[in-house]
């Protein structure tokens, strides 16, 4: 699934690592995918090679956000039973743990896991919940969940999504996420729902600033309560939103290949991630979806250091914002943040 070449990535893997922003749905193994659709009839093609085209982004795709997307509608083919997302969740878990993620927040989309065979909400949020829980304990990991909902779907299936969430909380459901196309679907009717989720105590982080402006960062911080951004690289592009997320202290859960590989910036060198660092901004390095870009969080360690320039010890440092920044209790987080400090030499 990942690329061969494991020599140089040695000291990023061994790096703990904390992971804010993988999408379960970008995270399904391209062996899984296959023995889906044998067992339940998904026409799809029957090798990985010609599999791999559809549901990975290959080095002769076009790099944009319609490419980027096609993927997801191949994926959404096979969620076919409760076996299958029992085991697509489990995976995802294991995978983080292999790759030294101690802490994995791991949000889904149960509109999207539900409608392949029509399964109830509530049925597809307690699968995701009870198999994450299960693979953390067998994976010594631990692992927070986010519900998703989409801008381009209606806000009642929103609001369904977060009172279900909000019931899970003490299940280790933590938090809401708004994403989807936000070039085309402003949040203006999410907005009471979003403001309803966090007084339930649900965590709020919003997918803002990646395929839209900067503006939808401000957004996304004063009219739906976010502490943290799924991307949000477009904040640069005005100083003013800057300032507003350095003063709220928002943080920004980027991913660099996503980004690159969706068409967000232009070449992988022109990311603006350090400019982000340099400006003040709190930023963690996190996968999107690791299975979609064919790669693991120790890939995007390494990029961030050997072509973004990041020097190591500012790596470190955002694994340690990462952990500081999770949707945990304050015991959980102390107990997190201290391991880490520990074990990077902080």
């Amino acid at each position: 699934m990942f690329s061969d070449e494991t020599a140089p990535l040695n000291k990023y893997f061994a790096l703990p690592k904390v992971d804010l922003h993988r999408h379960l749905e970008g995270s399904l193994r391209l062996a899984t995918m296959l023995d889906i659709a044998r067992q339940h009839g998904v026409t799809v093609p029957v090798s990985m090679l010609n599999l791999s085209g559809l549901v990975q982004v290959q080095d002769q795709d076009p790099l944009t956000f319609s490419n980027f997307l096609e993927k997801f509608k191949t994926l959404r083919l096979f969620y076919k039973s409760p076996d299958v997302i029992h085991r697509v969740t489990a995976e995802a878990v294991e995978d983080a743990a292999k790759d030294n993620v101690r802490y994995l927040e791991l949000r889904f989309t149960p509109v999207a896991l539900s409608r392949a065979e029509g399964f109830p909400l509530h049925d597809v949020i307690n699968w995701v919940l009870t198999s994450a829980q299960k693979a953390a304990q067998k994976y010594k990991i631990k692992v927070g969940l986010i519900a998703s909902v989409n801008r381009h779907e209606s806000p009642e299936l929103a609001e369904q999504v977060a009172w279900l969430a909000a019931e899970k909380i003490k299940q280790g459901l933590v938090g809401l996420d708004l994403a989807g196309n936000e070039a085309e679907f402003k949040s203006d009717s999410f907005h009471g729902i979003f403001k309803e989720a966090k007084q339930a105590g649900l965590r709020i982080t919003i997918h803002a600033g990646e395929w839209g402006p900067a503006e939808n960062v401000r957004d996304a911080i004063e009219n739906l309560g976010a502490e943290r951004i799924g991307h949000g690289v477009r904040v640069m592009e005005d100083e003013k939103v800057v300032s507003l997320a350095r003063e709220r202290s928002t943080v920004f859960e980027v991913c660099p290949t996503s980004n690159f590989q969706s068409g967000v910036v232009k070449t992988f060198e022109l990311h603006p991630l350090p400019r982000m660092l340099e400006s003040g901004l709190k930023v963690t390095v996190n996968t999107d979806d690791p299975s979609v870009s064919r790669i693991t969080l120790a890939h995007e360690y390494q990029d961030v250091c050997d072509k973004l320039n990041v020097p190591m010890d500012a790596l470190k440092h955002s694994i340690l914002l990462a952990a500081e920044s999770a949707f945990l209790d304050e015991i959980a987080k102390q107990e997190l943040t201290a391991s880490l400090k520990t074990e990077l030499k902080l």
